[in-house]
């Protein structure tokens, strides 16, 4: 592996993505820079500026009555609620708060909600947390569950996002591609460093990368 390069986001200072070129392999695709945002993610201080900054342009517009964190963002999730709750976003459900949710992922790849969890989903105004959208396939097929399921869409919110809008909801994010203008994105039979011959580095998802070799 080599060395990563820092990049702070521009709306918050605090936010900071650290990363790695190489060839990675994602579940959807091959991209030559891997974006680690463990920190942002696992250490308190900046889950909270994070969260923050992602629930301003909320605030004002969107009514929330739950958070459904994806790729390992239920401690950003929480802080995230805990602003909307504060600002006094509006929300359908009874108690006058937030839910925060982590779907679970069976053994092919799809999302389950437990029937336990469908009272704060079925009917409810419903939020995609994510770490990261690049090709919009793993957002597209969440918000196609959560429909299922009987949820209402209002919002979806990623630390880094390569799309602007998915499924006709626009995509908040503190990260973009004009962050990142050297980070690109393939299908496996398209990719161009597979075709030059370069070896993949790690495999790697939200969650983080495992090294080959």
């Amino acid at each position: 592996m080599q060395d990563y390069f820092k990049v702070p986001s521009k709306r918050n200072s605090e936010a900071v993505l650290r990363i790695y070129p190489g060839h990675f392999v994602t579940p959807n695709s091959h991209i030559n820079q891997y974006m680690d945002i463990t920190p942002m993610k696992c250490r308190v201080s900046e889950a909270k500026s994070v969260a923050k900054s992602l629930a301003e342009v909320h605030i004002y517009s969107t009514p929330v009555d739950t958070i459904v964190c994806m790729d390992g963002t239920e401690m950003i999730g929480g802080f995230f609620a805990d602003e909307l709750t504060s600002a006094g976003v509006i929300s359908m459900n009874m108690h006058k708060t937030t839910y925060v949710l982590t779907p679970e992922i069976s053994q092919s790849g799809q999302m389950v909600f437990k029937e336990s969890l469908l009272p704060w989903i079925r009917g409810k105004n419903v939020l995609l947390l994510l770490a990261t959208a690049t090709t919009g396939r793993t957002v597209a097929q969440a918000i196609e569950t959560l429909r299922y399921y009987g949820a209402i869409i209002s919002g979806i919110s990623a630390i880094f996002s390569v799309a602007t809008k998915i499924c006709g909801l626009p995509v908040h994010s503190l990260f973009t591609k004009a962050d990142l203008p050297e980070y690109n994105s393939w299908k496996q039979e398209d990719c161009p460093l597979c075709a030059a011959g370069v070896k993949v580095d790690a495999i790697c998802n939200g969650y983080g990368f495992t090294p080959l070799g």
